[in-house]
Parts: C-alpha cells; structure tokens; sequence
C-alpha cells in the first residue's frame, strides 16, 4: 500500500469495532495497484479495463477499480454486488498482496495466526450458525459444501475446504451434536493466509462464507 494512503484507525468500523464496510481510502490504495500483476500473483483473471475477476463460493465476481464496486452476472449482464464483507476482504487482499504465495498445505488455526489475539470479543468469529443448520445433517452439510464449489476433506465427521479466492481455502470441520456434546463447528486455514490478509479481513472473510454457507 502506498504510504500516502493508509486507514486510519477507525476506517470502516462499526462503534463495537467491527467492520460493517470498506472505507473509500482502500479503493485509492487498490487503485494504485497493477491488476496484471496482481491477476499472476493471485491466479485472478484480469477483467475489461482496470479489473480483476475470481470465482466466489461458485459465484464469479468482479472488483472494478475504477467504479470502485464489486459486480456480479445475472441474466441481464453484470450488476452491482453489494456485499460489504466481501468487498472489505477483497479490497485488503488486492491492496496487501505483493507476490505470489504458495499454498504450502499446513493447516493452522485462529491460535496458530500471528494475529490471533484480534478475535475476540466483538471480533469472534460469526460461526453459530452452521451448527444450527447441520448438527443433525452431515449429508447437507456437504452437499452445501460441493454446490459452493468446495471438496470434501477426511476430518472431523464431516469437513470442507471452500475457496472465496483461488489461492485462499478455508477449512470448516464439523462436529455432529450427540448425547454428551452440542454441534460444533472449527474454521482453519492455510498458514500462507498469514501474509496475504490482515486479521480483520480474514474475520470479514470468514464470516461472509459462514454465512452463506448457512443459508444455502
């Protein structure tokens, strides 16, 4: 990011301290970035004019640089995508990444982060809403994972990695309720999300997907 455009403190954050939406001062650091370059590090597509493209959860987006919005195909053509978290995550990701960064398949979790101390209290991740939908359905639960272009894993009794970015999975593994425990449910990731993603991105990030994975 440039120097001469940095967020300040408070950019973007709700009075509980977290992010509802992405102030203005990302889109000018995204719009002093090269999306060729960013397009090799990132295995995006370039997209017409100063744009990037990727394939969210199955959903192709698209970041507009110079209109400073996210866009998304309907039967119509592209329209407008207003999804806050997502552009926040998007905007971090394209604004920070300086190279290209090999997944390098040691799964971690929030503790193993170096900034893990951001996710608490009113940064906790938004998860609860998945073992309300699939404690007792492991069946949908990974159909849900499949339909939102992930794969299943061999963790837990029942997990997915899914790919908001096509070089950042995210792992959910899920435990089913039983007579002695509630459901559960545990995010992890590949250590590399470390030096692609602020923490409050990955929280926006997560949170996002969570989501929709709940609802589908």
């Amino acid at each position: 990011m440039n120097a001469s455009v940095k967020p300040t403190p408070n950019e973007g954050y709700a009075s509980n301290g977290s992010h509802l939406a992405p102030g203005d001062v990302y889109w000018q650091a995204l719009a002093q970035r090269d999306p060729a370059a960013l397009a090799n590090w990132t295995l995006c597509e370039p997209g017409p004019g100063r744009s990037l493209e990727f394939t969210f959860l199955a959903t192709p987006v698209r970041v507009d640089f110079d209109a400073r919005r996210l866009y998304h195909p309907s039967p119509d053509g592209w329209v407008v995508r207003d999804d806050p978290l997502l552009e926040l995550a998007a905007l971090m990701y394209f604004s920070r990444v300086k190279s290209l960064h090999p997944l390098c398949r040691d799964i971690v979790g929030l503790a193993d982060l170096s900034e893990s101390h951001f996710f608490v209290g009113p940064h906790t991740l938004q998860l609860d809403a998945l073992p309300a939908r699939y404690g007792n359905d492991l069946e949908g639960f990974c159909q849900a994972a499949l339909a939102l272009g992930g794969q299943l894993e061999d963790m837990a009794d029942a997990a997915a990695c899914l790919w908001p970015f096509p070089r950042i999975p995210l792992y959910f593994l899920l435990w089913q309720r039983d007579d002695e425990f509630p459901a559960r449910i545990r995010v992890l990731f590949d250590r590399s999300i470390d030096a692609c993603l602020p923490a409050d991105a990955i929280w926006a990030l997560v949170n996002r997907v969570a989501q929709l994975f709940a609802e589908h």
